[in-house]
């Protein structure tokens, strides 16, 4: 061997040790990246958009910990995550996770886009050398590169964010995910608990925007230290402007004559000047990504302030670009998308023009939703005290939720007509995976409550939800106390239409390693038809049947809790149905009404007649009134003001005479 085919020799086996010049992804995919044909219009070299440079470069600037993309279609934002998951597994060598909706859809993505991108890009070809092989190394959900990993996950299922490390966490279609992933959080807080202990941790989501209020990409947006907007100099002032949807009330905007959509042109937001598609290409490779602060972002991605100072880089960083700024459709075609949505809205199908709005112009659907209004429930609470039955209650019944760190209990009184009051709202610091801790939880569930006539009450029936991590304590414990008292373990049904007292199944119990089977019965509770009868009893303003009362006593977060959800209507594979949604991560109130309501007709209350009210209201509250009773008293009427919230709950020392309600079987 020579000394030629020696220095060749020796140069192959140190390349890998050699330092690597740094490098923006803008400039790496100038060099290395290509569109496959399988994924894009046109087959060939990258050659990136104007504004697409920034955002690349925010996904692989180390300073940056979380890039947002709120946009629309047709910008390009696939290609450009593509480009980041070569860069990063060719230039930087990162270990990688990137999510998509559902299974399906990250398999789709795998076997249509990525699958091309390393065929097609050559620097891919010497990281991940396996890429033609049929192994473990190259599969559907996991792709080994040299000194690094491209983890493959649907968000669908808790598990897929479990057991994962890596360096950059990448949500692909953010507003498709759940917003509660399984009740274990959202999938942005998941997905960022996979990077904590990277040494430069990257968060990246991007996705067309959904529906007002329930936007998870519009929701980090908003929390972005700094968000920004494209700009371009106008071709007739020079100043650096917006292209705008604007609208026939707008100075500014895209404007045409009648409904000839070739006819549109941009109106300057600054000088009013009339602009056509062809002017703004011309300008667009001067444009720059600029705040609402004045902050904006060179062509080198150095950030600057309005006065053209260098400034530190912000940790979280949000871009919101819609499809007019692109040159893959025409801004005609825009405005007749425009015109055919609106025809069709007018005749009540607002489905186009729903999707026009998130899909064109990156924005959140303001939908009409139903919702219950926490103030106004508040402005109408009672001044009574809670652990107090009020008159008219004659049957406890409770609702408890299982957290990883407590329970949560409700427990509500039921009159004639299912008139409810809210006796008591308890939260129980407690390891549900502690069997001890469950004797906390029983000891509560067996309180006797006082009853304003000075009878005392204890809970008939409650309901236990078991569909969290702790199913087999909460299926020992229902067994354990099954004798005697009406414990019922339940399971959510969120299925359109499923009554509110589902159907049961026995299910096995693993108790202290021994598996008893056919063990507890399991009940499944319609969740959401049970969330439209609260609701509607919620709107019920006049004291009698279905009316909802509520103490001065309960805390602010009560309330929260209680309208954490809204109904709104969802396209679904069945057609369009109405859905309960959350809009706060905490429900647990909520829930806890929902298991309670479930116990009641348990108890067949919603079936009971006058002459059952009245021997339940003979047993409970009799006529003649024990001398030691609490003053009988008319309830308020139902305030019109608001009235403030106390702290401090109102107690009393009357003696109390314990019945149990003779009327339940």
């Amino acid at each position: 061997m020579d000394l030629t085919e020696i220095d060749r020799a020796l140069k192959a086996g140190l390349q890998s040790l050699a330092a690597v010049s740094p490098m923006r992804l803008s400039e790496w995919a100038e060099q290395n990246f290509y569109l496959s044909a399988e994924s894009s219009y046109v087959e060939q070299r990258w050659n990136a958009y104007p504004y697409q440079r920034a955002i690349m470069d925010a996904m692989s600037n180390d300073e940056h910990e979380e890039v947002t993309f709120m946009k629309s279609a047709r910008v390009g934002y696939t290609k450009m995550i593509l480009a980041a998951i070569g860069y990063f597994a060719e230039h930087k060598r990162r270990n990688q996770a990137l999510w998509q909706p559902t299974d399906d859809d990250s398999d789709e993505f795998c076997k249509t886009e990525l699958e091309p991108m390393f065929r097609d890009v050559p620097a891919m070809i010497k990281v991940f050398p396996s890429f033609l092989a049929k192994n473990k190394e190259n599969t559907l959900r996991q792709k080994k590169f040299l000194s690094s990993v491209l983890h493959l996950r649907g968000g669908k299922a808790a598990k897929n964010y479990r057991r994962l490390s890596v360096d950059v966490s990448i949500l692909d279609e953010l507003d498709g995910f759940d917003t509660d992933v399984e009740k274990e959080g959202s999938p942005v807080t998941l997905a960022r608990k996979r990077i904590e202990g990277a040494t430069f941790p990257k968060l990246i989501c991007g996705s067309t925007p959904k529906l007002k209020g329930f936007s998870l990409i519009e929701a980090r947006f908003d929390q972005a230290d700094a968000q920004f907007y494209w700009h371009f100099p106008c071709p007739h002032c020079g100043e650096y402007v917006q292209l705008r949807w604007g609208g026939k009330e707008k100075p500014y905007g895209f404007k045409w004559i009648g409904d000839d959509a070739s006819t549109v042109l941009h109106a300057c937001s600054a000088c009013g000047a009339m602009m056509s598609q062809a002017d703004y290409l011309a300008v667009w490779e001067q444009g720059r990504w600029i705040a609402d602060d004045g902050t904006w972002i060179d062509q080198q991605s150095n950030y600057r302030d309005a006065d053209g100072g260098r400034i530190a880089v912000p940790k979280r960083v949000a871009f919101h670009i819609w499809t007019a700024y692109s040159p893959q459709t025409t801004w005609a075609q825009i405005v007749a998308e425009f015109l055919s949505a609106k025809n069709k809205a007018r005749a009540g199908d607002k489905g186009e023009l729903k999707t026009f709005v998130n899909t064109t112009l990156g924005e959140t659907w303001e939908e009409e939703v139903e919702k219950a209004d926490m103030h106004a429930l508040m402005e109408r609470a009672e001044a009574y005290p809670l652990r107090v039955v009020q008159m008219g209650g004659l049957v406890l019944v409770a609702g408890v939720d299982l957290q990883d760190n407590r329970f949560e209990v409700v427990v509500w009184a039921i009159g004639r007509g299912e008139e409810m009051w809210v006796v008591d709202y308890m939260v129980i610091e407690a390891n549900p995976a502690d069997e001890r801790d469950w004797e906390k939880l029983d000891t509560y569930l067996q309180t006797c409550f006082s009853h304003a006539c000075g009878t005392s009450l204890r809970i008939e029936a409650l309901a236990i939800d078991t569909g969290g991590h702790f199913t087999h304590q909460a299926y020992t414990y229902c067994r354990s106390v099954a004798k005697g008292r009406r414990v019922f373990a339940i399971k959510g049904d969120h299925r359109n239409g499923q009554p509110v007292k589902g159907k049961s199944s026995l299910q096995d119990v693993n108790y202290r390693g021994k598996v008893i089977k056919s063990g507890i019965k399991l009940w499944h509770v319609g969740t959401d038809t049970a969330k439209d009868l609260i609701f509607g009893r919620l709107k019920v303003t006049q004291y009698g049947p279905g009316f909802i009362h509520f103490s001065k006593d309960l805390s602010v977060e009560f309330y929260n809790q209680l309208t954490a959800e809204v109904r709104v209507l969802q396209r679904t594979a069945g057609g369009e149905q109405y859905r309960w949604v959350p809009v706060r991560k905490r429900n647990e109130v909520l829930d806890c009404t929902v298991y309670a309501l479930f116990a009641a007709h348990m108890l067949d209350l919603h079936r009971y007649t006058d002459r059952m009210w009245e021997r339940l209201e003979e047993a409970v509250q009799p006529k003649v009134q024990d001398m030691f009773a609490l003053p009988f008293a008319a309830p308020d009427p139902v305030p019109s003001a608001p009235i403030s919230i106390q702290a401090t709950p109102v107690q009393t020392s009357a003696p109390v005479r314990r019945v149990r309600s003779r009327g339940i079987r």
